[in-house]
């Protein structure tokens, strides 16, 4: 018998959201342990909020959407409270009913900056590394580290010279401007609409643009990322930021760190030595010079695993950059395009747990 199409647009429904999602859906796991790292968080989230005035966004709520907006690829805040409209996986996740209102997108991003002036995103990165469960999976003693260029939310147009001498563009709302025969670098240029990016090129043969670059650290066991930073384009950012990293790790055992051959430098190779860690560097052999790692490191099988198992953190370069949106930033500054970077690869390591934690 044929169904008749009949539309039901019921006042009440006695169905609770939860009940629509599916008991193996990989949201329930990451939402179990974000509210798990969040509560340990709750007294950092108070110290933000003053105690008297009308309630603001839960930190809670608005990091879970924060989470979701990196999952699923969702371009702005706009279209984050879009879905959040109408999606009741979307609704489960963040802690809203199915009556409860959506923020309007500017109070949204008001809210989210004030997470900035507690370091929200490292403190919530590392607070989901230190439950139990996780912590399990993580090695102390196998690293790898890699950077990547974030590009700036900036035009070249805006990269003019410091003392003002050069011609401004074309009048209207996107001027020409003739670059011919300019000579153009960071010592005596700067963006007027973001100061803190640089000009940076990812190697040679490749155009120059404004950028900001962002360095993971990975445990070799399960790939997960233990430390996240961003830093300002310079040749030398990689290997600084790196050693940062290593330095921060905690003393008492013996440790290896994989990288490319962008590492392969006699002051990074000395320095990771001086801090008990072993570099298991690629070797950078050209027609003009050696490497700075020789048999006495490439000669043990630990040198070709730390090699292989070295690439995995371009999955989370790509995954940061490609699906949560980070390979052009939509913000400006220092500060706060590195909170959204560390947040990102906070938001890769849950993505991972699905896979690895046992459910049930």
């Amino acid at each position: 018998m044929r169904g008749v199409d009949r539309r039901r647009d019921g006042l009440f429904s006695y169905v609770r959201p939860e009940s629509r999602i599916p008991k193996d859906h990989p949201l329930r796991v990451i939402r179990q342990v974000t509210d798990e790292a969040l509560a340990s968080l709750s007294e950092l989230f108070a110290a933000l909020y003053s105690a008297t005035g009308r309630p603001s966004i839960p930190p809670e709520q608005l990091l879970r959407a924060l989470l979701l907006q990196a999952f699923y690829s969702i371009r702005s805040e706009r279209q984050l409270m879009e879905q959040l409209n109408y999606n009741l996986l979307f609704r489960w996740f963040v802690g809203l009913g199915v009556d409860d209102p959506v923020w309007v997108p500017t109070v949204f991003s008001k809210n989210r900056d004030r997470l900035l002036a507690g370091d929200v995103a490292a403190e919530f990165m590392a607070a989901v590394l230190q439950l139990p469960r996780v912590e399990a999976l993580l090695s102390g003693e196998h690293f790898s580290v890699d950077g990547t260029l974030i590009k700036a939310w900036s035009s070249m147009k805006s990269f003019r010279r410091k003392d003002g001498s050069d011609e401004p563009p074309d009048p209207g709302r996107n001027g020409e401007r003739n670059f011919r025969g300019e000579k153009r670098s960071n010592e005596t240029h700067a963006s007027t609409t973001d100061p803190d990016a640089r000009l940076a090129r990812k190697s040679s043969g490749q155009e120059a643009k404004l950028a900001y670059t962002g360095h993971l650290l990975m445990e070799n066991r399960h790939g997960m990322l233990v430390d996240a930073r961003l830093s300002q384009a310079t040749g030398t950012a990689e290997p600084e930021a790196a050693l940062e990293m290593l330095s921060a790790l905690p003393a008492g055992t013996k440790k290896t760190v994989g990288a490319d051959k962008n590492y392969d430098t006699a002051a990074f190779v000395a320095a990771t030595r001086a801090l008990g860690v072993t570099p298991h560097v690629a070797q950078n052999i050209t027609t003009h010079r050696g490497s700075n790692i020789d048999g006495r490191t490439t000669r043990h099988e630990g040198y070709r695993d730390s090699q292989v198992i070295r690439k995995r953190i371009e999955e989370a370069n790509g995954w940061i950059k490609e699906v949560a949106g980070m390979a052009q930033t939509k913000h400006r500054g220092l500060e706060r395009v590195g909170w959204m970077f560390t947040f990102k690869a906070a938001a890769y390591n849950l993505i991972r747990l699905p896979q690895l934690l046992p459910t049930g």
